[in-house]
């Protein structure tokens, strides 16, 4: 973690940034690849917490190039994270106030078939977009899930585990939020493992009576989102 305590018309404020990625969470690099081209004060504010609005009002504004070399480690880092091939024996979640600690399966089993079928659907959707990206014979060496893709497989895979619940395809939205507060060195390697190791789930064939009934949960999902949004 890298710390400046700098100058504003309103006193002092003081940023931290991490300078290492087991420091760094899934949300706020899913903030981060998901902004189109962050700059420096974006960049700093998804990691700080601080908001641009506070940034832009220092008083040295060149006093936030001690931060440069912070994110270009972590950029490089990323880059690295997405082609390890070391998974971590057991992960740890925040349900809550609760800590769950679930151990890591290299096989992608899922129960019930619903989960499996959305995980093979999120694997097929990903994979899918790097063959028209880069060509059959290329999308292997080229692949790089998002990681809003790699929060939704990991959803799907820990759900049940991690709450001791009956799969509801409703509550498995939410608990991706939850997993938003994991660190990006446990997430990145798990879900890049699964998406790489079965690319045969997009071949699977699933009964009609599966498909039918995950087609229904998700229009209830649906449903149930929107008045949601607007209750």
């Amino acid at each position: 973690m890298i710390e400046k305590i700098l100058h504003t018309p309103k006193g002092l404020l003081t940023v931290r940034i991490p300078t290492v990625l087991n420091e760094v969470t899934l949300g706020q690099m899913m903030a981060l690849q998901e902004q189109s081209h962050p700059g420096d004060v974006e960049t700093i504010s998804l990691l700080s917490g601080i908001t641009e609005a506070e940034l832009y009002e220092l008083d040295d504004f060149a006093s936030l190039a001690v931060f440069s070399d912070a994110i270009r480690s972590l950029a490089h880092q990323v880059r690295y994270l997405y082609h390890s091939n070391i998974l971590p024996r057991k992960v740890s979640l925040m349900l809550g106030k609760r800590k769950v600690v679930l151990p890591v399966l290299r096989h992608l089993s899922i129960e019930p078939a619903d989960a499996l079928i959305a995980a093979s659907d999120i694997i097929a959707d990903e994979i899918n977009r790097h063959i028209l990206l880069f060509g059959e014979d290329h999308w292997r060496e080229n692949f790089q899930p998002s990681l809003r893709s790699c929060c939704n497989l990991l959803a799907q895979y820990f759900f049940c585990r991690a709450t001791g619940k009956k799969y509801d395809e409703f509550e498995v939205i939410q608990f991706a939020e939850d997993l938003k507060q994991m660190r990006i060195t446990d997430v990145l390697p798990i879900a890049r493992h699964f998406f790489s190791a079965y690319p045969d789930l997009i071949h699977q064939h699933f009964t009609w009576l599966q498909r039918i009934r995950l087609d229904l949960r998700r229009r209830q999902v649906i449903r149930r989102l929107r008045s949601k949004k607007f209750s």
